[in-house]
């Protein structure tokens, strides 16, 4: 039976489109809304909205998504795939450097305070620790200079 004969949603998603379908599934978990074309682009590392579209209108031909009314945000998908369980603490290189970004955000922002509070401290080291808990030992240590600076700066808390 060739591909034109088999029912549509028989037709498995090429690893392309399971990675789209994975970032749709883990996007509508994370926010309760599915993803616009320039965040699935941008996500993915796509270079244009028209690939995304292209990837899009394939799933939804071949059944694995769907739109309801045609409008924003309204992607979703016929066959919720379990992929926003977390089964491992392993962190992909992307999310890696989201992260890393994240946290050296936090510390911008400590380090640009005249104080630092004991609260912010506290946020840093919760940080810090949560990237050794994840195996990224060596962005942890990278921030530990700036850490032990930023301690030294910690005000005095009034009473």
């Amino acid at each position: 039976m060739n591909e034109k004969q088999t029912p549509a949603a028989a037709i498995r998603p090429t690893k392309k489109q399971r990675e789209l379908l994975t970032f749709i599934g883990n996007f509508i978990a994370e926010h309760g809304y599915s993803p616009s074309y320039r965040e699935i682009m941008a996500g993915l590392q796509y270079t244009s909205v028209a690939t995304v579209a292209l990837h899009v209108n394939s799933l939804i031909t071949r059944g694995h998504l769907r739109k309801r009314d045609h409008s924003a945000r309204s992607l979703e998908l016929t066959n919720p795939i379990n992929s926003a369980a977390v089964t491992t603490n392993q962190v992909a290189p992307n999310e890696e450097k989201w992260l890393v970004g994240k946290v050296d955000h936090f510390f911008r922002q400590a380090e640009q305070a005249s104080t630092v509070q004991a609260a912010t401290l506290q946020t840093l080291l919760v940080l810090v620790g949560a990237l050794q808990v994840l195996g990224l030992e060596a962005a942890a240590q990278s921030f530990q200079p700036r850490l032990n600076q930023l301690k030294q700066r910690v005000a005095p808390e009034v009473v």
